[in-house]
C-alpha cells in the first residue's frame, strides 16, 4: 500500500492527503449529529499536539528545504525566503483583521457565517502547504520526503478536527438543522484539496517558484500556529498538560523527518 501511494504522481499524492484533511473536518463537523459538545481536554490536548506538529513541519519539511533550493538555484535566499515567510503570516493577518471587522456589523448567525468564512482562508494555505510538501519532492530536496509530507497533513488534519467541530456547533446552535450544521462545517475544509493540487502543479511546473512558495507556507502555519493553536490549547486549565502536547507533537514530526530524510 505504502509503495502504491509512493509511485503515484506527486499531484496526485497530494490530492489524497488533502482528501483526507477535508474528511477530517467532516468528522469533526459530523459531531453535530452525536454530541451537543467534545471534552475540551482532548480538544485541547489535539490543537498543542498540531500545533509542535506544524511548528516542526514550517522549518524541517518547508523552511530548511527552501533555504537549501534557494541556495542551489543562485537566488538571494535571505530574500527570497523572507519574503515568502512574511507573505504568508501577513496574508492570514489581513484576512483575520477583514473578516473581524465585518463580524462586528452582523448578529450571532452572521458570526458563525464569518467563523466559517475565516477558517475557510485559513485551509487555503494549509491545503497549498500541503500541495508544496508533495510537490517539492520532484526535486530531491535534502528533508522533502513522502513521510514528512504525510506528517504534516496529518498535523493539519488534527487540527482540522476541532475547526470542523467550532463551525457546525456554532450553526446548530442558532437554530440550523443537524444536516445544515454538518454540511457548512465540513465545506470549510473542501478548499483544502484544491489548492493541495494547485500548490503541487505550480512548484513542479516552476521550479524557482518552490522557494517562495515553501517559505510562503511555512509563514501562514506559523501565524496559525501562534494567532491561534497554542493560545486556545493553552487557554484550558491544564495548561502543563497541554504544553507537553505540544512538545510532543514537535518531537514526532522532528524524529520521523530526522529518520525518514
Amino acid at each position: 500500500m505504502v509503495d502504491w501511494f509512493i509511485a503515484l504522481p506527486h499531484t496526485v499524492q497530494a490530492l489524497i492527503a488533502t482528501l483526507f484533511t477535508w474528511g477530517v473536518t467532516a468528522l469533526g463537523a459530523a459531531a453535530v449529529f452525536l454530541f451537543r459538545s467534545l471534552n475540551r481536554n482532548v480538544l485541547d490536548a489535539m490543537l498543542g499536539f498540531a500545533a509542535g506538529v506544524m511548528t516542526a513541519a514550517s522549518f524541517f519539511s518547508l523552511l530548511s528545504p527552501a533555504l537549501e533550493l534557494a541556495g542551489t538555484l543562485g537566488m538571494n535566499v535571505p530574500f527570497t525566503v523572507l519574503t515568502g515567510f512574511l507573505g504568508g503570516g501577513v496574508l492570514l493577518f489581513l484576512g483575520d483583521r477583514l473578516w473581524n471587522r465585518l463580524d462586528k456589523r452582523g448578529g450571532s448567525s452572521r458570526r458563525a457565517v464569518m467563523l466559517m468564512s475565516s477558517i475557510t482562508l485559513h485551509n487555503i494555505p494549509e491545503g497549498l502547504s500541503v500541495g508544496v510538501a508533495f510537490g517539492s519532492l520532484a526535486y530531491g530536496i535534502p528533508g522533502a520526503t513522502v513521510g514528512a509530507a504525510c506528517m504534516l497533513a496529518l498535523g493539519i488534519g488534527l487540527q482540522n478536527l476541532p475547526e470542523g467541530l467550532a463551525v457546525s456547533v456554532p450553526l446548530r446552535r442558532e437554530g440550523a438543522s443537524r444536516g445544515r450544521a454538518f454540511f457548512m462545517g465540513q465545506l470549510s475544509g473542501a478548499v483544502e484539496p484544491i489548492a493541495g493540487v494547485v500548490g503541487a502543479a505550480l512548484v513542479i511546473g516552476v521550479q524557482r517558484l518552490l522557494p517562495y512558495m515553501l517559505s510562503f507556507a511555512a509563514g501562514a502555519m506559523i501565524y496559525v500556529v501562534v494567532e491561534e493553536l497554542i493560545p486556545e490549547s493553552q487557554s484550558n486549565e491544564r495548561s502543563d498538560i497541554m504544553a507537553i502536547a505540544t512538545l510532543v507533537g514537535f518531537s514526532v514530526m522532528m524524529a520521523l523527518d530526522v529518520a525518514l530524510g
